[in-house]
């Protein structure tokens, strides 16, 4: 049998460094922060070769003391907690002593400290380990530190190192997160003898997001803010136009500490919810204020993650808070050529005016520009939900009567509808001439839009192009509209409002249809049988795999319950897998409303084309639609000018 022995201090500081110490860019933060918790106002940092050759770190805080300098690089030694009673009120951001001693035992590693009240500094030398007793020598007041060769005496982690410039990279995005979290302090990035960062204290963190990211993010920013009891919020989200299709533009600190939490980042997909296309994430600068009792830092040796203790009120506080926000914003998407410099077309060239309407119709489908985790508290999820769309306590939006003949009876200060919506189509085929509803003809156009430039208070106010694009004037210039996402838009509200309530109208047959499945399937469904219930959905087992229809969603009347089912099924296969009730419910929600919404190729007469414009405006989120492309598209009476050569 092995005999047990103690590990040398030298091999507990090299697996530490293993665990602490990644790469370069792990020590550029401990180091980074080390300087912050001195009360540093200016910190430099010089990066050589990606870091393996030399970082440099130089601030200008409290500095340290000659007789201490040894204990800098001791384990466990620091002057930043004294009891295990102050784990629990953390006021900095390292704490644990360990990145000193873990960086020098896999480097060549230089010290240089003096105190503000010093005369001189002192200077200390560590080879892979082995100390040289620290000299005065002369200095600034303040730290510097010297890291060459990194990993030079650990051959296996050196060789997972990666090219100079995806070490940087790194390096980089470890910097952008500690100076995004302290604005008020003056940072520097040099990567050999070229300047990278210059950052002046600022008190404005959108001013840091710019110089990061660039202006047209920062200027399309949504700045929220919010307290609750003794946590508090601020920071700026991205206008829902800008997305990225993974989640590292989501920056989120606590008490100036970057932090990776996906419980929170779950609460910002959430408050994204209908706002984008699947798949892609919202950008987000977030910082959270709240006392170091109410979180635990201590659960990650690189302390990037943390555990809260009350993880629900912070999910629930973060999701209503934008929420909120974007209830009360405008979010409509607003025309944006793809190169600003562009000469406009001759306005000579019989074209132009054909090449701005199909400009018009691209992006009027949702061709938007920029368009490039679970929650610890099931309870707090569920509530969430429910509390998506009702934050602002607004009357339930009603059916749209375009299928007020489709979902039973119905009454609304609008129009009377003869006969529901007369659908373009019927069985993929174009209606007969005789059948078609009233178009837009010349003898409308005096009244079809009023002349103070409203959109409201007004019937017969917009036309419809290619059956497909509502056109309106606003206070603005020109609103292109995008007739099936709005009414899946409205249509998913009620919906999702009526299945809440328990109170969604549900057609029941008269003799109950049958419906044979694979195992796999027939698992899925009766899986989901409460959910399915609440969605007007009534099946149960009829023997073997086969099951039976006794109701479905009276909104879906004109379809066939077994196609109705059959299309749910699949759904369940393919996105109920790893989701919760309330996620799938949403998921058939969507499902729904875009099934029973009017389709692209459906003409509306002047009657529909009110009512739907009518609902808009009831709608609480009316920018998108539920699977997140936009409803419409503003066209500025600027943008306009400048393409017909106006200005």
């Amino acid at each position: 049998m092995p005999k047990i022995q103690q590990l040398s201090p030298s091999v507990v500081n090299k697996i530490a460094a293993g665990e602490v110490i990644e790469r370069p860019a792990s020590a550029v933060k401990e180091l980074m922060e080390n300087s912050l918790d001195a009360g540093a106002t200016r910190v430099d940092v010089t990066i050589e070769h990606g870091g393996t050759e030399l970082i440099r770190i130089a601030d200008n805080g409290c500095g340290i003391a000659p007789e201490d300098m040894a204990l800098t690089i001791a384990s466990h030694a620091t002057s930043k907690i004294s009891s295990a009673e102050e784990l629990f009120h953390v006021h900095t951001l390292g704490f644990r002593g360990e990145a000193l001693a873990s960086i020098s035992e896999v480097s060549q590693f230089l010290l240089r400290s003096r105190p503000h009240d010093a005369d001189c500094g002192s200077e200390m030398l560590v080879h892979g380990g082995n100390v040289q007793e620290s000299q005065p020598c002369g200095c600034p007041p303040g730290t510097i530190i010297e890291i060459r060769n990194l990993f030079f005496n650990t051959p296996v982690r050196k060789k997972f190192l990666k090219t100079t410039q995806t070490e940087f990279g790194h390096i980089s995005e470890a910097f952008t997160r500690i100076a995004l979290a302290h604005p008020e302090v003056h940072f520097t990035l040099k990567h050999g003898a070229r300047l990278v960062h210059d950052l002046p204290p600022s008190a404005d963190l959108r001013e840091r997001v710019r110089v990061f990211f660039g202006a047209e993010i920062a200027d399309q920013l949504i700045d929220v803010e919010s307290s609750n009891d003794q946590v508090t919020l601020r920071g700026f989200v991205g206008n829902p136009r800008f997305s990225r299709s993974n989640n590292r533009m989501q920056y989120l600190f606590l008490n100036g500490r970057y932090i990776k939490d996906r419980a929170l980042q779950h609460a910002l997909g959430e408050a994204y919810r209908g706002l984008l296309l699947h798949g892609r994430y919202p950008i987000a600068f977030l910082r959270m204020q709240m006392p170091p009792e109410m979180v635990d830092v201590n659960v990650h040796p690189t302390k990037l993650e943390v555990r809260f203790q009350d993880s629900g009120r912070i999910y629930s506080q973060l999701l209503g808070t934008l929420r909120q926000k974007f209830l009360a914003s405008d979010l409509t998407s607003t025309y944006r050529p793809a190169e600003d410099g562009d000469a406009p077309a001759s306005s000579g060239d019989p074209q132009s005016a054909d090449a701005l309407r199909q400009e018009l119709v691209a992006w009027a489908k949702g061709a938007v520009p920029g368009s490039s985790s679970e929650a610890e508290s099931r309870q707090s999820r569920q509530t969430d939900f429910d509390l998506d769309f009702r934050s602002d306590q607004r009357a339930p939006l009603q059916l749209t009567p375009i299928n007020r003949s489709a979902v039973g009876a119905g009454s609304l200060p609008l129009p009377p509808i003869p006969s529901g919506l007369p659908r373009g189509t019927s069985q993929g085929q174009p209606l007969p001439a005789d059948q078609q509803p009233p178009s837009w003809d010349e003898t409308d156009s005096a009244e079809a839009i009023p002349s103070n430039g409203s959109a409201t208070g007004s019937l017969h106010r917009a036309i419809q192009l290619h059956n497909r694009y509502l056109i309106t004037e606003t206070d603005e210039g020109m609103a292109v509209i995008d007739q099936h996402a709005l009414h899946e838009r409205i249509l998913y509200e009620e919906l999702r409002e009526k299945a809440l309530a328990r109170r969604l109208e549900v057609q029941r047959l008269l003799v109950p249809e049958t419906l044979n499945l694979s195992a796999q399937e027939f698992a899925a469904v009766e899986a989901a049988t409460e959910t399915l219930a609440q969605i007007g959905i009534e099946v149960e087992a009829f023997g073997g795999d086969t099951i039976l229809i006794r109701s479905y969603p009276a909104i879906l009347g004109r379809r066939k319950p077994v196609e109705i089912v059959r299309e749910i099924v699949d759904q369940l296969l393919t996105e109920g897998k790893n989701l919760e009730k309330r996620d799938l419910l949403d998921e058939l929600l969507h499902m729904m409303s875009c099934k029973a919404a009017i389709k692209a190729g459906d003409r509306l007469s002047r009657e529909e084309i009110d009512a739907l414009l009518d609902l808009r405006h009831l709608c609480q989120d009316a920018h998108h639609c539920p699977h997140g492309r936009p409803t419409s598209l503003l066209f500025t009476k600027e943008e306009l000018d400048r393409r017909f050569q106006r200005t």
